[in-house]
């Protein structure tokens, strides 16, 4: 049973166009933020959903995900993206670039 929350109030994302998040309980202090695909798909009638991240109540920090039920490394909300907490692994040309 997944009970529907809210964003966090410090969540800077808005949703990309043809998207929306969906938020729910991980453990008892940790919520996981997922971001839920709205288009029409032939092969289900449900939407796909990825991890967008995870976010800590008590601590108030977000983390990275490694799956849809495993969390990973602290991030900074600022150098995350509305598709997801993953951190970019660039090399100094590719920063140079992208960053």
């Amino acid at each position: 049973m997944t009970n529907q929350l809210e964003l966090p109030p410090d969540f800077i994302h808005e949703a990309p166009k043809g998207f929306h998040y969906e938020v729910d309980l991980f453990r008892r202090n940790i919520f996981r933020i997922c971001i839920v695909n709205d288009g029409f798909f032939s092969y289900t009638d449900v939407a796909p959903k990825s991890v967008w991240g995870f976010y800590d109540v008590k601590k108030r920090r977000y983390s990275a995900p490694i799956n849809y039920s495993k969390q990973g490394n602290p991030v900074d909300i600022n150098d995350t993206r509305p598709y997801t907490a993953m951190q970019l692994n660039l090399n100094p040309l590719e920063a140079a670039l992208y960053g």
